[in-house]
């Protein structure tokens, strides 16, 4: 599905989202300015795969925070979590890198990625995310996201997201 198909997608089931349109953003860092002037919690996106490729998952977690993919990979009981080729992102998402948001599920129609959201944003009044491109952020209240998530049939898992533990190092 398409941006255009996306929003109409949006339409028919009465989800009616904020929206801003800016320059393209390729990374959290990009966004950090425009996050900061909109209600809601900014996020990060991964889009993972076991090692054998045979599970894919979609994690959303603020935009701060950066995951432990070993001790991730425990919690969630699969071998080895690695970050998933442009191709597998486009098979199974629908986007190119630099526009991967929860969005994105709208194309696993089969369910095949799993979906993990952060404690801390399941909690929040609401989140940001691309509408399928980079080129715009939508506000989503909680509301909207479980009504999103229940139309394309994912569950998500509601875990707080293990982090790296970023010691700086010692001279």
């Amino acid at each position: 599905m398409g941006e255009n198909n996306f929003r109409e997608f949006l339409s028919l089931n009465n989800i009616e989202l904020a929206r801003y349109e800016h320059e393209a953003f390729m990374t959290v860092a990009d966004s950090t300015l425009l996050a900061s002037k909109l209600p809601g919690a900014n996020t990060k996106n991964l889009f993972l795969r076991d090692k054998k490729g045979l599970q894919h998952f979609l994690v959303v977690v603020p935009a701060h925070l950066s995951v432990d993919l070993a001790k991730l990979s425990d919690l969630l009981g699969v071998n080895r979590l690695g970050f998933a080729s442009a191709q597998r992102l486009m098979d199974y998402l629908g986007v190119k890198p630099g526009s991967v948001s929860v969005f994105g599920l709208v194309n696993d129609r089969t369910q095949s990625v799993r979906c993990v959201i952060d404690q801390s944003l399941w909690a929040a009044d609401a989140i940001h995310a691309h509408p399928l491109k980079n080129t715009a952020t939508m506000i989503v209240s909680h509301s909207n996201l479980n009504k999103f998530l229940a139309l394309t049939g994912h569950i998500p898992q509601i875990i707080t997201v293990p982090a790296l533990d970023l010691q700086p190092i010692a001279d």
